[in-house]
């Protein structure tokens, strides 16, 4: 499963914040009830800080690449140099 995902909203009792990234770990099915995930947030080193299960619309899909850890999802910056003559 392990794929990225993104929080929609900020979830202040596990230290998390709407942007912050997770990997999918398990989906959890039952009838009548909304669909949840289990999902990991790590640090930047690959650490985990907490896997939480929330329900489906906690989260959205990146709608670009991203890497792994509780980082906020932000569009690419490119810097350009502009020296002046």
């Amino acid at each position: 499963m392990r794929s990225a995902v993104i929080l929609s909203r900020d979830i202040p009792e596990e230290g998390l914040s709407a942007g912050d990234v997770g990997r999918l770990v398990e989906k959890h099915q039952i009838e009548g009830l909304e669909t949840g995930y289990s999902v990991e947030f790590f640090d930047m080193l690959g650490k985990t800080i907490t896997v939480v299960t929330m329900a489906e619309n906690f989260l959205r899909l990146p709608t670009h690449s991203v890497a792994g850890g509780t980082q906020r999802a932000r569009p690419s910056v490119r810097l350009v140099n502009n020296p002046t003559v």
